[in-house]
């Protein structure tokens, strides 16, 4: 697993930020192009890509960067969010939706899904047929529409979502599909050479973009993470092996462009709540010169969570 210190960051941001920025988006960029290059070879046999990581990983961003890239090589495809198939409240109970120990839905479980509809809209787009994909609106937790897509020759399905690798959810579709994992790769490194969990890069994004754009206090979301941990072991990381890709969507400057965003609110936070990874994060942010966030191109794939 690649790390990266500190101290090389700092140099690079003193050096030249806006160079800094530009390259690391560009290392980024040239795992998509590859990616896309193998997908475009296959497309014959598998029109369906499956991607999937953990929350925070920067699944939607990579799933229209990689379709900007198909695009750029003749390919048009058609990008598929699974969480459209979320069962609705209505049907949970009917459906036996799996609760946790408060006995609140599971969200991170895979049979949050309705995968009887998944499965069956999967192979009709593999066959080109037209199917109506439900628009599941979050705030009232039910269908609030529908939208008709199809496939047709010389085009891809892009289906991203956390399960989007797990056989019980997708069913045996290993020779129609090419599969692919994202995720955090890189560990950052302080000075005395403690590693800082792609994990707890993650959860920075989370707390920046669940903050701003899902109404969700830093405390809220620090006491979701054993339990979006606990949903990532179990359903998530056991088929990450299933993948054909790997990216690593760690950006070199990101950490640099949250300290800006989120440091001083870390050391004001609660001390003695989730004080073991906040002590963390603010270890090696402490480290860090600040990148303005303003630097941060559009194209960008941090701007998923600093919008």
């Amino acid at each position: 697993m690649r790390s990266v210190d500190a101290s090389k960051i700092n140099k690079s941001v003193k050096t030249n930020a806006v160079r800094f920025i530009s390259e690391s988006n560009n290392k980024y960029r040239s795992k998509l192009i590859s990616t896309a290059r193998g997908i475009k070879e296959d497309i014959k046999e598998k029109p369906i890509v499956l991607l999937s990581g953990p929350s925070g990983s920067g699944k939607t961003t990579t799933a229209y960067r990689l379709s900007d890239e198909l695009a750029l090589m003749g390919i048009k495809s058609h990008i598929i969010s699974m969480d459209n198939y979320f069962i609705p409240n209505t049907k949970i109970d009917e459906l036996n939706v799996p609760r946790d120990s408060s006995g609140n839905v599971d969200l991170e479980s895979p049979y949050r899904i309705d995968i009887c509809l998944f499965q069956n809209h999967l192979h009709r787009l593999f066959e080109g047929e037209t199917v109506e994909i439900p628009i599941f609106d979050f705030v009232n937790q039910d269908y609030s529409g529908h939208v008709p897509v199809l496939r047709k020759e010389n085009e891809v399905i892009i289906i991203e979502g956390i399960h989007a690798l797990n056989p019980e959810v997708t069913g045996n579709v290993s020779d129609i599909a090419s599969c692919i994992y994202v995720s955090v790769r890189t560990r950052l490194k302080t000075s005395d050479g403690d590693l800082l969990h792609p994990s707890y890069v993650r959860l920075m994004r989370r707390l920046i973009r669940d903050s701003l754009f899902r109404g969700r206090s830093y405390d809220e979301i620090f006491a979701m993470f054993a339990s979006v941990q606990r949903g990532e072991n179990l359903y998530i990381m056991p088929y990450k092996n299933r993948a054909d890709y790997d990216i690593d969507t760690f950006i070199d400057y990101e950490a640099s462009v949250y300290k800006g965003i989120i440091y001083e609110k870390l050391l004001n936070s609660e001390k003695n709540v989730h004080s073991d990874i906040k002590r963390a994060m603010i270890r090696y942010l402490a480290e860090l010169l600040p990148v303005d966030a303003s630097l941060v191109p559009p194209e960008s794939l941090i701007k998923e969570f600093i919008g």
